[in-house]
């Protein structure tokens, strides 16, 4: 193979896309992983050092931006074999390795959509009440609440993470039947909607309402992403006979 080549350069679009998802993802589970225990137990003062000495924003930026290098050639990956490698939307839509990559292409732009609108915002005014405090002012009245909501964000993407990589990952790797007609492809479209709004809302609402339980712990987390992958898959599968 060329590299200059047209196979050559969808190497180096779906190698990109695996260095900037390493990169998000990776930094990711670090904030849930390690930062957001830490935080937990740490003292005010070594809180405030570490988010206005810059650490967490720059943990930020290479978070965001892996996250924004990864949704655009994803993107441009899954357009490729929808025009490219399949011949068009309807034989794309017709291979049960467009719905698998699908799904994944869309659980992942929700949680690009958390980084850049939910998770971002928030962190920026964490970021500038931590620096205020630092100086000897007052901390921002909203950075409390608005932590708390980036937080719950990122949980909801280290749930939607689960199931993201695994179809990722089953689309070239784990067998299963094509579609069979118009009406399966409705029913794995109203598939999808009802988990990606549920997450969502959850993740808005998680803060007081029932999902709370679900996104205080890592462990809730985990099992959510493994119960949301087997709904999401078993439902596909189902529909996909």
């Amino acid at each position: 193979m060329a590299l200059f080549s047209a196979e050559g350069w969808l190497f180096l679009l779906r190698w990109f896309h695996f260095l900037a998802g390493i990169t998000w993802i990776g930094l990711l589970y670090y904030f849930n992983f390690v930062q957001t225990p830490f935080f937990a137990t740490a003292e005010p003062p070594v809180r405030t050092g570490m988010l206005a000495g810059s650490l967490v924003g720059r943990a930020l930026w290479w978070f965001r931006w892996g996250a924004m290098l990864t949704f655009i050639t994803g993107w441009l990956y899954i357009l490729h074999m929808m025009f490219h490698g399949y011949g068009g939307v309807r034989e794309f839509f017709a291979s049960a390795y467009g719905w698998k990559i699908f799904f994944g292409g869309m659980l992942g732009s929700l949680m690009w959509f958390n980084v850049w609108f939910v998770i971002w915002p928030a962190q920026k005014i964490v970021i500038a009440s931590a620096t205020q405090v630092a100086k000897g002012g007052q901390a921002i009245a909203e950075a409390a609440a608005r932590g708390q909501r980036s937080g719950f964000a990122s949980r909801t993407n280290t749930l939607l993470s689960i199931p993201m990589l695994f179809f990722m990952g089953s689309a070239s790797h784990l067998s299963m039947g094509d579609p069979r007609g118009p009406g399966a492809k409705i029913g794995a479209l109203i598939l999808l909607a009802i988990v990606m709004i549920a997450t969502e809302v959850n993740a808005m609402k998680g803060t007081t309402g029932p999902g709370k339980k679900i996104l205080a712990t890592l462990n809730g987390t985990f099992w959510g992403g493994f119960i949301l992958t087997a709904i999401l898959y078993f439902g596909l599968a189902g529909l996909m006979r």
